[in-house]
């Protein structure tokens, strides 16, 4: 089996790192999938997607120095080919946990943060106050 690039291959997981996994392809060649390629969501923890052992399907995006680039997200056909509005950056949240968007619109959130951290200011003073013998002290 002859590794070219933009061929699609199916290989075994033979190692997870905290920055990718490497597959076994067959003929004792070995690649990495990045973790930037596994899916489309952010992915904080490869493990959420990956197993040791795992027979999966990837497409060969590059070929140098022996060393050979791999993609899973890019081997699946039924992907989306549009360009995401993220500025290149898959949406945050991926993985089987993803959370509900808040229904805040930042500006709630700005006026939700100033409130709690003026109250949390004047919390600190009013205790520095009383401890100094300031205007608080009895």
């Amino acid at each position: 089996m002859s590794i070219e690039v933009g061929s699609i291959v199916e290989g075994k997981v033979t190692g997870i790192t905290n920055f990718g996994a490497f597959v076994e392809l067959g003929n004792g060649k070995t690649g990495l999938v990045h973790i930037s390629e596994v899916a489309d969501a952010y992915v904080k923890d490869i493990n959420d997607f990956l197993k040791q052992n795992d027979m999966i399907k990837v497409k060969v995006i590059n070929v140098s120095d022996g060393k050979i680039g791999l993609s899973i997200k890019q081997a699946d056909p039924n992907r989306s080919t549009k360009p995401s509005t993220g500025g290149g950056r898959p949406p945050r949240g991926g993985g089987q946990n993803r959370r509900k968007p808040s229904p805040l619109g930042l500006e709630d959130k700005l006026t939700r943060f100033l409130k709690d951290s003026d109250e949390r200011q004047q919390a600190l003073r009013k205790s520095q106050d009383s401890k100094r013998g300031g205007r608080g002290a009895r």
